[in-house]
């Protein structure tokens, strides 16, 4: 039988949503929803036929759990009168492409290229973005959307949200996706391509400060990313500019996919 593997430490957050109206057009999220449906129904019929290899080649490789699952944020619910902001919190699927207990001493950190708790078979997944593939279960459910925001870890999101101005409002009224424009555009964690569109604001965007222990930090992929992910979220505020970024999104995945661009 197959095995989930679920990160340690953690129950269900029950804090109340925020009841702030949604500022998504209802044409765009009734529409939203129905692709939703759409493609994770036809996703989950191909994940299917393709689960039996995978799970061997993951076991395989390195014996244990075919499935992981792990804490994710959702939207933004509310900021506090200190600047603190809440997210919901759902349990995200994705293949295993890391050694067992791989965070056991090293906590939550985000990937790094060349990881070397990554698996053989699980750089390939990860190359391929395959191991997502499960989360189309989350979409299928209306946890995530097929297109959004890449939904981060609550520990490493509280963070983020402190040090980077406006990184919660990529998540406002938006639910996170496994693919998005952030994700066709940019690496796994976040760094703009040599000579990619955004190649003249690196330095502006990348350790602004010029300070030597900042350099490779966390938060100036994420500054990037952010970019690619608030205008993901401007394009939700009228049906033309949605459906056409949509669409655009969903056509260029598979080319990402098939070119090994994931990390």
């Amino acid at each position: 039988m197959m095995s989930i593997y679920t990160t340690p430490g953690w129950e269900a957050s029950q804090a109340k949503v925020s009841s702030r109206p949604s500022s998504i057009p209802l044409s765009v999220a009734i529409t939203k929803r129905a692709v939703d449906l759409v493609f994770s129904l036809l996703g989950l019929m191909l994940f299917g036929a393709l689960l039996p290899c995978l799970a061997l080649a993951i076991y395989l490789d390195d014996p244990g759990p075919i499935f992981y699952r792990q804490r994710r944020a959702l939207t933004l619910r509310e900021r506090n009168t200190r600047g603190r902001c809440s997210f919901g919190e759902f349990w995200m699927l994705k293949l295993r492409s890391m050694r067992v207990n791989a965070e056991a001493l090293s906590g939550a950190v985000l990937a790094e290229e060349h990881d070397p708790r990554v698996t053989r078979v699980g750089r390939f997944l990860r190359k391929t973005r395959l191991d997502e593939l499960p989360q189309l279960w989350n979409v299928f459910k209306g946890e995530m959307s097929l297109v959004g925001p890449r939904p981060e870890r609550p520990e490493l999101l509280e963070n983020l949200t402190l040090a980077i101005p406006f990184f919660e409002e990529r998540m406002r009224d938006c639910k996170p996706g496994i693919t998005g424009l952030a994700q066709i555009s940019l690496s796994y964690s976040g760094a703009a391509p040599k000579g990619g569109p955004l190649a003249f604001l690196q330095h502006n965007l990348t350790n602004p400060y010029g300070f030597d222990a900042a350099r490779g930090a966390l938060a100036d992929d994420m500054r990037t990313k952010l970019l690619f992910d608030l205008a993901y979220v401007v394009a939700l505020d009228r049906f033309s500019t949605f459906i056409a970024t949509e669409l655009s999104i969903i056509w260029q995945t598979p080319t990402v996919m098939l070119r090994g661009l994931g990390r």
